[in-house]
């Protein structure tokens, strides 16, 4: 399921995003997610989280 929703996503979930740093190449890094940082109701680009390692991505898919 890909992260465009914010309804999608809650904390707690497991997601793949793409960090600010691998922008370029479309890494993508899994993680849980502790906090939901974009504050609208979805965006192109995904939805932008804080995952509990404290790295910030992109959500572009979402795990379970």
């Amino acid at each position: 399921m890909a992260g465009n929703k914010r309804s999608d996503i809650k904390p707690g979930l497991r997601v793949s995003v793409v960090l600010k740093k691998d922008q370029q190449t479309g890494k993508l890094t899994q993680g849980i997610v502790r906090n939901i940082l974009t504050k609208s109701s979805a965006h192109p680009h995904g939805i932008k989280v804080r995952l509990e390692s404290g790295e910030i991505g992109r959500v572009k898919e979402i795990l379970g």
